[in-house]
């Protein structure tokens, strides 16, 4: 399967969630983006509301809660998802933790990501974001059924800041098992070419979280 250089675009989500990102960057990051064609952009949460002019032209805006070691309360991740999209973001990338994930603690997960999905209901788009790198394929598969369970969108392969790793195809295969098609995949963390991404679209992913969208998809 391939995937044309505007369909790749389309499911792109071009990210700066470094804590060193400024205010010009996120100028930036919007004014590439429109450029690129891609769906939507990825800001810190205190950022959001520098992102009026993306918001007004149609390009998504997501940030993230519990970002990105997963290690605040539940009630503290659902309390900055919801002064996020106060501020105009419309999706959410909510970080468990990781440890819950990791020993496939069901229950744990499911009372978080409930949590912040209550706090956030659809039509806002809710990514659970997991560190597939460090995780067995049961502890991914519990992950992506209690996201299911939950009512999130997306189940995303990393943060983008685990030393382990980030996005591979195997993930992306067991996150898509899991899934049933009933929720989306997102590959993140590390990808930097088209060939990359798209080998990751063809094991199953439905979209890009990438701070590489220039390089990816180029001039």
């Amino acid at each position: 399967m391939s995937i044309s250089r505007s369909e790749l675009a389309a499911i792109i989500d071009n990210a700066r969630l470094g804590p060193e990102v400024t205010p010009a960057e996120i100028d930036e990051l919007i004014g590439s983006s429109l450029g690129l064609g891609v769906g939507g952009i990825w800001v810190p949460a205190s950022m959001v509301g520098l992102t009026r002019s993306a918001q007004e032209r149609g390009l998504r805006v997501g940030t993230v809660a519990g970002f990105p070691h997963g290690k605040s309360v539940a009630l503290i991740k659902a309390a900055e998802a919801r002064f996020a999209v106060q501020n105009g973001a419309s999706a959410i990338g909510v970080v468990p933790d990781i440890a819950a994930v990791k020993v496939a603690d069901e229950n744990a997960l499911l009372s978080e990501m409930v949590a912040v999905r209550e706090a956030v209901p659809s039509p806002v788009l809710l990514t659970v974001i997991i560190e597939a790198a460090v995780l067995d394929e049961r502890a991914i598969t519990v992950a992506t059924r209690a996201a299911r369970a939950a009512g999130a969108d997306f189940v995303a392969t990393s943060t983008g800041f685990h030393p382990a790793g980030g996005a591979s195809p195997e993930a992306v295969k067991m996150i898509a098992a899991a899934a049933q098609g009933l929720i989306g995949v997102t590959a993140s963390g590390g990808i930097a070419t088209f060939a990359q991404a798209e080998e990751l679209v063809r094991a199953g992913a439905t979209r890009i979280l990438t701070s590489g969208a220039g390089e990816i998809l180029g001039p």
